[in-house]
């Protein structure tokens, strides 16, 4: 994995601003601290920071091949899982290659096919080339977003580059906020409207999309997306073929030069992941499987089961890392690190995020960077197979807006009237709910509930899980972690899509066709095991640091949070004690400690940044 950033101004001589790629670039050194590049040309800067996963000597970048004596340049952050295949059927129309990177593979794929070799490809990727004979820029992100790429349109110039922090490196780049990312902050946050970058005139090339700039200007299409059919496997077929895509997906993001891990919390999809990880490394003769959790201090003391977490992990972890023989780490986090964390997890995500849920994230990818540089991890698997409560519960499946985002009364509550009027935060949601909606591909003649399921699959995919994704990302590139995630593989994905409620919810269970696929791997308890989140911390000394540092803030005069809130409101929120958190005001782990912790990030956001409203 590794970070990218570029200029592009087919109009003007940008050679003696090379300063400023190289500036953006070193903005993205966590992301990539091994080694970092720099091509420039009159009309192209691209820069390049790098994390070493795959050849160490061949696949340096920005990488650059040459043709008939023209040269194309890549810069590329992500990983591409089918190298092998695609560079056999280059080799086959008399491609050479001097190394074993799917940088270079990716770069001849783009020389032989143009724009449509994303069409090939099975991988997570944002990428750049140069193409000098077309005097053009291509870009392009894969399919599910899992690899991050912002870019701004100044006049005549493109600028792009993995992070925002890296954006805001750039003279032409502000840190202005308007309606828009006003609203994207209160009224969706912690998610994010997919191409919003949040700060004025910056965006986000969406997932499966990419983008051209040349002569005739900037066009941005579609490459990708699902299509609806009927099902007409049987139920066997379908439980095979699903078996096979997940045993194929996980064996594929396995090959790496550097350390291998797995992140383990004992659920159905991380002991999935891990059991044939665990097989794989014997099988090639690699010792024991180093797998990882993450646990709080003192949470097997306060620890209250509920509809969304109705079980600890660590018994579980335990179970499957003894039934599997690894070595494993459990990474403790306490509440004075978990809630110093909130600073650093904002600064790794250019914006307010999932309070502690990213914090604890943030502070356990640093721990397992300590003996990896690779880790696969269990995501994706509830939005594809259908593990939420939502795709069960009528009254959530039903709701009409997004379901984990319900309760817009208390986002309202905690906001000052004249912002409230100013962004109206009901309407901005419904608006880009019902812009998703429009975008489903329905299938003709499918009854209301069924309808419905595949628009609720939709908005998990493009809304919730791009939320995930986007936190998974950030915090663990920020400790220069490259983070898999093998339930996100398109083909799989795909298959799923079209699959029927009766089949995904075989036996009547969250997510019962991936345990019938995974029948044989994993002990029978830990297949059945009933699903729980991320696991976040219950120890109320959490919520007493976070409640006393938001009264900090609103006694602070020169707190930029203060023009945007009802700060009487809040105070009282604070004061009331009680054990009870409510309903989640956003997932299914942020509830009102999580809702302060967001305030405070909100605050350190804007100062640190030093936002703007416009």
């Amino acid at each position: 994995m590794c970070g990218i950033a570029g200029w592009i101004n087919l109009k003007e001589d940008l050679s003696q601003q090379y300063g400023v790629v190289e500036k953006m670039s070193e903005k993205l050194a966590p992301r990539g601290p091994d080694a970092s590049g720099l091509w420039t040309s009159p009309h192209a800067l691209i820069g390049h920071r790098r994390l070493t996963v795959v050849d160490p000597a061949g696949g340096g970048q920005p990488m650059v091949r040459e043709r008939s004596g023209y040269s194309y340049v890549i810069t590329y952050n992500g990983e591409l899982y089918n190298t092998v295949d695609i560079r056999q059927q280059l080799k086959c129309k008399g491609y050479l290659f001097k190394s074993t990177s799917d940088t270079e593979v990716l770069l001849a794929s783009y020389m032989e096919w143009g724009p449509e070799c994303v069409d090939y490809l099975n991988g997570i990727y944002a990428f750049g080339i140069w193409d000098e004979k077309e005097n053009s820029f291509f870009l392009a992100r894969d399919r599910f977003g899992v690899k991050p790429l912002f870019y701004a349109v100044r006049e005549e110039s493109l600028i792009f580059a993995s992070e925002l922090k890296a954006m805001l490196v750039h003279p032409l780049i502000k840190p202005e906020v308007d309606f828009d990312g006003l609203a994207e902050i209160f009224a969706i946050g912690p998610a994010r409207t997919p191409g919003q970058g949040v700060f004025k005139n910056v965006s986000e090339l969406k997932p499966a999309h990419c983008m051209i700039i040349n002569s005739k200007g900037i066009r941005i299409k579609r490459y990708w997306s699902f299509e609806s059919s009927p099902h007409l496997d049987s139920l066997e077929s379908t439980i095979s073929k699903v078996k096979e895509l997940v045993h194929d997906s996980i064996e594929r993001q396995l090959v790496s030069d550097v350390p291998v891990c797995t992140f383990l919390s004992g659920g159905l999809d991380s002991s999935a992941i891990s059991a044939l990880a665990a097989r794989h490394f014997e099988n090639k003769g690699k010792g024991r499987l180093h797998t990882y959790s993450i646990d709080y201090a003192d949470n097997e003391i306060h620890f209250k089961p509920s509809s969304f977490q109705p079980n600890s992990d660590a018994p579980w972890v335990k179970r499957m890392s003894e039934e599997l023989g690894t070595h494993h780490h459990f990474i403790t986090v306490d509440t004075p690190q978990l809630v110093e964390a909130l600073h650093g997890a904002v600064k790794a995500r250019d914006l307010p995020g999932m309070a502690d849920v990213d914090s604890s994230l943030w502070l356990f990818c640093r721990e397992v960077k300590k003996g990896a540089t690779v880790a696969l991890s269990g995501e994706c698997a509830d939005e594809i197979f259908g593990g939420y409560p939502w795709f069960h519960r009528e009254d959530m499946l039903n709701s009409p807006t997004f379901p984990w985002s319900r309760y817009m009364n208390l986002r309202k509550k905690i906001l000052s009237r004249d912002l409230v009027d100013f962004i109206k935060p009901k309407q901005y949601a419904d608006q880009r709910y019902l812009e998703t909606l429009a975008e489903v591909p329905g299938l003709p003649g499918e009854n209301s509930i069924d309808a419905r399921r595949r628009e609720v699959f939709y908005l998990n995919i493009t809304w919730f899980m791009q939320t995930l994704l986007d936190r998974k990302d950030r915090m663990s590139m920020s400790a220069g972690l490259e983070v898999r995630v093998p339930y996100c593989d398109h083909r799989l994905a795909q298959y799923l899509w079209n699959i029927p409620w009766e089949m995904k919810a075989l036996e009547g269970r969250e997510k019962g066709l991936l345990r019938k696929a995974l029948e044989g791997l994993l002990p029978n308890d830990v297949l059945y095991r009933k699903k729980s989140p991320y696991p976040k911390t219950h120890n109320p000394s959490y919520e007493k640091a976070v409640r006393k540092w938001l009264m900090e803030i609103l006694n602070d005069s020169s707190s930029p949070l203060l023009q945007l809130i009802d700060k009487n409101e809040i105070i009282n929120m604070l004061k009331t004690s009680t054990s009870d958190h409510g309903r989640p005001f956003f997932g299914q782990l942020m509830a009102l400690p999580q809702l302060f912790a967001y305030l405070i990030q909100v605050d350190i956001w804007m100062r640190e940044y030093r936002v703007r409203l416009v």
